[in-house]
């Protein structure tokens, strides 16, 4: 396979696996772009690449930016802004988690935490009710307390770890 027919494969590989963990597909083929790209790339350049327009390209990039996954740099005497993407696998990893536990683990835990406290004259629902928020809440919090041990954990001793669980 010749290597622009695989980075293509991989551009769309990744962008159907970002669709599937929540992000739009536009913006994993940006990070793929990115990721597998030597050098820094413009927007001109990415836009060209997906062929893509300067809006749906600016806005992809702020984004992966926000989730700290590429960096804004700048070339001396050239205008325009050039990106970079964060290609330590683990790193990226852990920053995807961060802002999914952000996005999603911790409104969450907010949420279920209102609902914990209800008030009903029918004590049989109530308490179906309750138990059923209390189950939810308790695997949310088993995912915040794993997702906090993924972004605190080196990459060696994660897996060392996860490897001993099957022994």
């Amino acid at each position: 396979m010749e290597l622009e027919q695989a980075k293509n494969q991989f551009i769309n590989l990744w962008g159907n696996f970002g669709s599937q963990w929540g992000i739009n597909r536009s913006m994993a083929q940006v990070h793929a772009i990115l990721m597998t790209s030597p050098n820094r790339l413009s927007t001109e350049e990415i836009m060209e690449k997906l062929q893509i327009s300067r809006g749906n390209a600016n806005t992809n990039v702020r984004e992966l930016i926000n989730w700290n996954l590429v960096y804004k740099e700048n070339i001396l005497g050239e205008r325009r802004e050039f990106f970079r993407a964060e290609k330590d696998m683990w790193e990226v990893a852990k920053r995807i988690v961060r802002e999914r536990k952000r996005r999603e683990i911790e409104p969450l835990i907010q949420h279920l935490n209102e609902l914990k406290t209800v008030e009903s004259d029918n004590l049989e629902e109530k308490q179906e009710f309750e138990n059923t928020i209390e189950s939810i809440d308790r695997l949310v919090n088993k995912l915040d307390s794993m997702s906090n041990a993924l972004m605190k954990a080196d990459e060696h001793a994660f897996f060392g770890k996860i490897l001993n669980l099957f022994k």
